[in-house]
């Protein structure tokens, strides 16, 4: 529950609680038994209530009772609570709340008190979470391929520091592989090129784009015409530094289009060269959860062209892998399993979770990265250390329908800066949180900027623009927002403070669940109710925002829209948006 000003919906779990107690006071319901499932919130159908409790369902087994029995109970201490007009039970034994208006009127001058602050949890405790996302290969700019992964990673981390955790936003460098080598025999055709030297087509196999022909200028510039003829090994580990650095400040840049800036970037290669991969090993080893064997043959291969090697192998299926994973090559090089290994060890030590956003075509290494967790954080008796893995699946680029072409900067993708610049970083950010991340999305250049209700990120940034645009017309006029004459406010109007009352409780939902997406998808029902009001004003003059002859009533609805806008605006400050003053 949030501490501080408390919102509606947390209040009466407290009071659900404390009824809780009255009865186990009386006798009637026995003390110490878990309440962690009793859940408080609004019906399904807004006809059955305000809001609704499951507790006498929860509760009744354990309590030696029947549902309707305890609900029963539940139901007469309910009613003495001053802002219930009735507690009913309905079905097998949920008890459906109605309360009455004033309670919700009171939910509004709580929206306006706490300004940006409503919503805002305690929940997290300060617990460390550390969120690991994008962790593209530093061997050019971002391209649309990470986008969608970057943004999900970085509403989810101002979402946990919005409910309460202490977040570190982490981007895993990999510079340990053979990539980092082809970036910098890449890097040295375009050295030879800022030289003078004809290099002609870039061979195959190499990285073609442009982004690196600054990178050869550098160079050139520093060491003349030193590495030109000369051979590989002296200077493959240079330029792969050098042309690795370049690469990540290009990618800082990038991200920073879109208001992301990480806390930390680990080295895959410093993580390697500090001997913590070798000292991963030897802390399973010594809990026997690695051992000396020999893997199966694959699927389809015979003797002839299959050979058995004696391998340094994992015990992941001990946690719930299909088989045992080798963390070492058989010419004594860590795989990639044997350094991520080691990379989530470390990440391990300095936070009470961790979540990793990956791409979709990553989901076979899930089961054995959380196997490795689970042992890294368990061997000694602990508690195995909450690890979550979120798959985000790829956007496809489309303009008018027809798949967008590819970057000649880039060589063979669309950048994200080209994107970003195209349409606004709000745009992109709040677009890639409009579906489940697991599910298939297209980004269609045109369809995403149109001015549309069918486009969500208009549809709600229009809503709080046509809120300010009220406020700023009534000022004009000479009203004024009021919390005054609230009483004026009627059934339809109360409506909109219960759809803005649910903003405390999905911020606290979506938390849990680590799914940012969720405040999107509210965002959109809240706009929904906002112009579904709005719109009785075209054919009843008497629902407008301002009505003239009726000062009281304008000032008290130019409230309720100011309160509607300051929720549309926390909600979008979560996901990293600005909210829209005007469009």
């Amino acid at each position: 529950m949030t501490d501080g000003p408390i919102n509606l919906h947390a209040d009466f779990a407290r009071v659900i609680d404390a009824a809780l107690e009255a009865l186990v006071a009386g006798g009637t319901l026995p003390a110490g038994l878990n309440r962690g499932a009793v859940t408080c919130e609004p019906p399904r159908d807004p006809a059955h209530g305000d809001l609704s409790t499951n507790a006498a369902m929860v509760l009744a087994k354990p309590a030696g009772t029947n549902p309707r029995a305890l609900a029963a109970l539940l139901v007469a201490e309910l009613e003495k609570e001053p802002r219930v007009v009735s507690a009913e039970i309905a079905g097998p034994g949920f008890i459906n709340l109605r309360l009455t208006d004033d309670a919700w009127r009171g939910e509004l001058a709580l929206i306006a008190s706490a300004g940006a602050d409503y919503g805002r949890s305690t929940m997290g405790g300060g617990k460390v979470v550390n969120i690991e996302y994008v962790s593209a290969n530093p061997t050019g700019p971002m391209h649309m391929g990470h986008c969608r992964g970057a943004v999900v990673g970085d509403a989810l981390a101002d979402l946990l520091a919005y409910s309460g955790h202490k977040v570190i936003k982490e981007y895993y460098v990999n510079d340990a592989g053979a990539q980092v080598d082809v970036l910098a025999r890449s890097a040295h055709i375009r050295y030879c090129e800022a030289l003078g030297h004809d290099v002609g087509a870039i061979p195959e196999g190499l990285y073609p784009g442009d982004y690196l022909v600054p990178v050869g200028q550098v160079l050139a510039a520093e060491f003349g015409d030193k590495y030109v003829d000369a051979p590989e090994a002296d200077w493959l580990l240079l330029f792969r530094a050098r042309a690795v650095a370049a690469m990540m400040d290009m990618i800082r840049t990038d991200l920073a289009t879109l208001g992301i800036r990480h806390d930390l970037f680990s080295s895959e290669a410093e993580l390697q060269a500090s001997g913590k991969v070798d000292a991963a090993e030897a802390f399973l080893r010594a809990h026997d959860l690695i051992y000396d064997g020999v893997l199966e043959a694959p699927k389809g291969k015979t003797i002839e062209d299959w050979e058995a090697v004696e391998l340094p192998l994992f015990r992941s299926t001990k946690f719930g892998d299909d088989q045992d994973r080798p963390i070492k090559k058989s010419n004594g090089a860590w795989t990639y399993f044997g350094a991520d290994l080691a990379y989530h060890f470390q990440k391990a030590q300095n936070a009470d979770a961790l979540v990793d956003i990956w791409g979709a075509d990553h989901a076979g290494t899930v089961k054995r990265i959380k196997a490795a967790v689970a042992a890294l954080t368990s061997a000694d008796g602990a508690a195995p250390k909450p690890f979550e893995v979120k798959l985000v699946q790829m956007v496809q680029l489309l303009r008018d329908g027809e798949p967008v072409k590819m970057s000649k900067r880039s060589g063979n993708f669309v950048t994200l800066s080209d994107v970003v610049d195209e349409v606004g970083k709000d745009v992109v950010r709040f677009t890639m949180l409009t579906r489940k991340p697991d599910a298939q999305m297209d980004f269609d250049f045109a369809k995403v900027v149109e001015a549309s209700k069918d486009n969500p990120v208009f549809y709600v940034q229009y809503a709080h623009a046509r809120i300010c645009r009220n406020i700023a017309k009534g000022a004009a006029e000479g009203f004024a927002p009021s919390a005054e004459n609230l009483e004026l406010l009627g059934e339809e109007e109360l409506a909109l403070v219960k759809l803005a009352a649910q903003f405390p409780r999905m911020v606290e939902a979506a938390a849990v669940a680590r799914e940012p997406h969720r405040i999107a998808f509210y965002l959109n029902d809240l706009a929904s109710g906002f112009h579904s009001y709005y719109n009785l004003g075209n054919d009843r003059p008497e629902k407008r925002f301002i009505v003239a002859h009726d000062s009281a009533l304008t000032a008290a609805r130019l409230f309720l829209a100011a309160q509607i806008g300051q929720v549309v605006k926390n909600g979008l400050a979560v996901l990293g948006v600005e909210a829209a003053q005007e469009l």
